[in-house]
């Protein structure tokens, strides 16, 4: 496996793992408030299987910006939190409106390495979730896969009537747990259910935990990837 940082003016910082030369497919994975691109990288070993094509995962490191829920402290954050209680009002748009803009700058960056969108799967735990799913809505060009971890669905009114074409055309993973008291289980119903009256198919998965990832969750989103490479080869 090989490991790299790369940096650009234009572009985010970004933790890069490659499992294997000339990679075919890309995982761009968003983090959660407070963490960096370094938080998920350790799951390349758990999820990757012999079997998939040579992979390069990229975990970008959110901008440091000032989080009113957290006194204004500033962390890496994908946007602003105004209000935690209420997940209709927690996300500030101009924030998600910007890191989509920067997630669209690193997925076109992956064509230029030869890999187009079909072949990008863009992925996300919490706050990374809903940019993903975000990002996802307005795509123009369908990515070949979204992966949606213990999150929700921000400006949901808005993204809604945003959405394009191709935007449910799109394969869906999504897992929550069930004792979420970050982001509450009820609220990834909601996003899943308003995403499914957009015609979104969703791989929908329940777990006994809090606000976190577990084994089985890994286990499951492999057998989905699995079957994302296989329809593509």
């Amino acid at each position: 496996m090989q490991t790299s940082s790369t940096a650009s003016p234009e572009l985010l910082d970004a933790v890069v793992h490659e499992t294997g030369p000339a990679p075919t497919w890309t995982v761009l994975w968003l983090h959660g408030l407070g963490a960096d691109g370094n938080d998920f990288s350790p799951i390349v070993p758990e999820l990757v299987r012999k079997d998939w094509p040579a992979l390069r995962f990229v975990f970008p490191h959110a901008p440091v910006r000032a989080v009113t829920i957290n006194n204004g402290l500033r962390m890496r954050a994908w946007y602003d939190i105004r209000d935690f209680q209420d997940l209709a009002n927690r996300a500030d748009e101009a924030g998600v409106d910007e890191s989509v803009e920067q997630i669209e700058a690193l997925i076109a960056r992956e064509g230029e390495r030869g890999i187009p969108p079909q072949r990008v799967l863009l992925a996300g735990f919490s706050q990374g979730g809903a940019v993903t799913l975000a990002t996802a809505l307005r795509r123009k060009q369908a990515l070949g896969g979204l992966i949606a971890l213990s999150t929700y669905l921000p400006m949901a009114d808005r993204l809604v009537r945003e959405a394009t074409a191709v935007a449910h055309t799109q394969p869906l993973f999504m897992a929550h747990g069930q004792h979420d008291p970050v982001v509450p289980y009820r609220g990834g119903e909601m996003a899943a259910a308003r995403l499914r009256t957009l015609g979104f198919k969703i791989d929908w998965h329940a777990y006994p935990m809090a606000h976190q990832v577990c084994a089985e969750e890994i286990a499951a989103l492999g057998d989905w990837m699995s079957q994302r490479f296989a329809d593509k080869r």
